[in-house]
């Protein structure tokens, strides 16, 4: 057996221990910024797959969008909060129930899912779920373990270009694990425990794709907990820290809604 076999079934033994746990062992922060920024630049030279709204024509939607992700990043909670860049991103795409947050902390948040949402808590809600899936690593562990390998070489020293390409395809297309969607959950509730948000936010949206019956509800969710479960299990932890923020008027979430493209002013 060659010294290159023997080092890439190390490699093999050594990610099959840890990959599991809580940090990433093989892609270090500058790596999943950098993973981060070619998923970013991908989307933004797509815009006919992704219709990113142009900041000079709504600067006053991204103000308020920015507004949310700063009181979630100065709650003081995240691992990452001054590691990753958390620039965020409105995808103008009314049918899309959905955000995402690459590694690194590149924030995409569909017009759809505004619009669907009620008030503040509940975006904020769901952009602490999706800003703990790249706080956690979650998004850069997942990525490891469904590129194999050529990842592996890649940040060995290798250069497999072919695999680079495939990042972006790679993470929109990532199933997190069951335990990866409640940690990010429970993440949620614990950054907004220290804001001016109710805490269990993130259930709000599930309460409203339980109450839809299952209309609308987004594909990413087939593979998730239950709804109902998720719901029980944010609001138990809510309970358990004792949040005492009020409800979020809807009077300034709703003035929100009307920034964005297609909606009655």
């Amino acid at each position: 057996m060659t010294k290159k076999n023997l080092f890439f079934i190390s490699l093999i033994a050594i990610s099959s221990l840890f990959l599991g746990c809580g940090k990433s062992i093989f892609t270090s922060i500058p790596q999943q910024k950098q993973m981060g920024m070619k998923v970013r630049d991908e989307i933004l030279a797509k815009p006919s797959e992704f219709p990113v709204l142009d900041e000079k024509a709504h600067p006053q939607a991204y103000a308020y969008l920015r507004k949310i992700t700063s009181n979630v990043l100065n709650s003081g909670k995240l691992a990452h909060r001054n590691d990753f860049d958390w620039e965020v991103r409105i995808i103008n795409d009314d049918k899309t129930l959905n955000a995402f947050c690459t590694p690194g902390g590149y924030i995409f948040v569909y017009t759809g899912l505004i619009k669907y949402l009620d008030n503040e808590d509940q975006l904020a809600g769901v952009m602490g779920h999706e800003m703990g899936h790249a706080d956690k690593e979650h998004s850069a562990r997942t990525m490891e373990k469904q590129m194999g390998l050529g990842i592996v070489a890649q940040l060995a020293g290798a250069v497999v270009t072919e695999q680079l390409s495939q990042l972006t395809a790679t993470f929109l297309s990532l199933k997190y694990s069951r335990d990866y969607e409640k940690e990010a959950d429970a993440a949620s509730v614990d950054y907004l425990s220290a804001t001016k948000y109710q805490c269990n936010g993130a259930a709000g949206f599930f309460v409203k794709l339980e109450a839809a019956g299952g209309a609308r509800q987004p594909e990413f969710l087939s593979t998730h907990p239950a709804p109902e479960n998720r719901i029980k299990n944010i609001n138990t932890k809510a309970e358990g820290l004792k949040c005492t923020a009020k409800p979020a008027t809807i009077t300034e979430y709703q003035a929100f809604k009307r920034m964005l493209p297609g909606t009655v002013k």
